[in-house]
């Protein structure tokens, strides 16, 4: 019964991170719709509601080349539930203006890329624009869910934009980044990881417990060994009759008395 209860937690313990992210992958539905308030001179735009290139079918315009930096956070470490931010800068090489359209993200298994995890909410641009032989830096401020679990993720980032009125999109970044917990060491899932964790190694103890008691108690038992009183057989004392071990026991008798 023990084993038993034994493999159950395991099995919750190893489906626990499968569980986060579809966790993950319902609040992040929520949360795409959400953009920053913040304008500028690049015309923040706060509302997501067109879908920027979503079926990655655009290609990069030649001539555009794009870069990403963490200006607060070079270790790209995201603590969940809370803004980040990055730069994207864009060197225009070509003899068009381009037209920035938006920012957008996505959040991936590192060791399945297919596997979505989160997408971002888009960053929409009015009036931003990289004349020709001009650099520019766009912010893009996004915030992993709250419920993901604290590990190594895949940030692929995309910049959509225009040249000539026709659409292009290229990536400024692909690669992994390190997700932290928040809120302190202490948080739901911790508690539980940790509970469960003592559990398991109380149940493991108590097995090998009553394994030591069970091969100890095989070791304890000794065969019986039968211990008579001694008795003379009258066989053997008719066959021992006029020898000289009886003659010198009926000499030892005679003496004694």
């Amino acid at each position: 019964m023990a084993i038993r209860v034994f493999f159950i937690l395991a099995l919750l313990l190893l489906s626990f991170p499968f569980l986060q992210v579809a966790r993950c992958q319902s609040d992040s539905d929520v949360e795409v719709a959400e953009a920053s308030e913040e304008g500028g001179d690049l015309g923040i735009v706060g509302e997501d509601v067109q879908d920027f290139g979503g079926d990655g079918s655009f290609s990069p315009a030649p001539g555009v080349e794009t870069v990403c930096v963490f200006p607060k956070n070079p270790s790209r470490l995201v603590a969940a539930g809370e803004e980040s931010e990055l730069l994207v800068g864009m060197k225009n090489e070509g003899e068009s203006s381009v037209n920035v359209i938006a920012i957008k993200a996505s959040v991936h298994l590192p060791f399945d890329h297919k596997m979505l995890v989160q997408n971002l909410s888009a960053q929409a641009f009015n009036n931003a624009s990289v004349p020709p032989s001009a650099q520019a830096t766009f912010p893009y401020i996004f915030a992993v869910s709250k419920f993901l679990q604290p590990g190594t993720f895949d940030l692929v980032g995309t910049i959509v934009y225009e040249i000539d009125q026709s659409p292009y999109q290229s990536t400024f970044y692909n690669g992994t980044f390190e997700v932290a917990e928040a809120g302190g060491f202490f948080s739901v899932e911790s508690v539980f990881l940790c509970c469960l964790g003592i559990a398991l190694l109380g149940l493991l103890g108590l097995w090998i417990r009553g394994q030591i008691q069970h091969l100890s108690k095989k070791t304890k038992r000794a065969p019986k060994v039968e211990v008579g009183t001694g008795t003379t057989d009258a066989s053997m004392d008719e066959w021992l009759q006029g020898t000289a071990y009886t003659q010198s026991l009926s000499n030892k008798s005679k003496k004694k008395k």
